[in-house]
């Protein structure tokens, strides 16, 4: 069983925010979106925050998510977004500054 929205955000019930609004719509776990829909809004906020995120990647990160997606099965992608989530959220990353081996 998923944890509801709340868990994972600053919700509060019936605060009126959009938070409140899409748990009301699709249900405290997203229960009423397809896997497709929460893929999408996955990837709707990522590309997003990527956006807005400063730097650049190296080219060596594109190579690294072509051979994911073409390589790994379904269900051990799902497990590096939930990975690289945790890890964006909660773990260290290389600054932008921080000087980055080109390989």
């Amino acid at each position: 069983m998923s944890k509801p929205i709340g868990h994972f955000t600053s919700y509060t019930l019936n605060d009126g925010s959009l938070l409140d609004s899409l748990q009301e719509e699709y249900g405290s776990g997203f229960e009423k979106m397809t896997k497709r829909e929460k893929l999408f809004l996955i990837s709707s906020i990522a590309i997003q925050s990527c956006d807005q995120s400063p730097g650049r990647c190296r080219d060596e990160i594109y190579v690294v998510g072509y051979q994911i997606n073409s390589s790994l099965p379904q269900a051990d992608r799902e497990g590096l977004i939930e990975a690289l989530i945790n890890q964006v959220r909660w773990g260290r990353s290389l600054s932008d500054t921080e000087v980055v081996p080109v390989k």
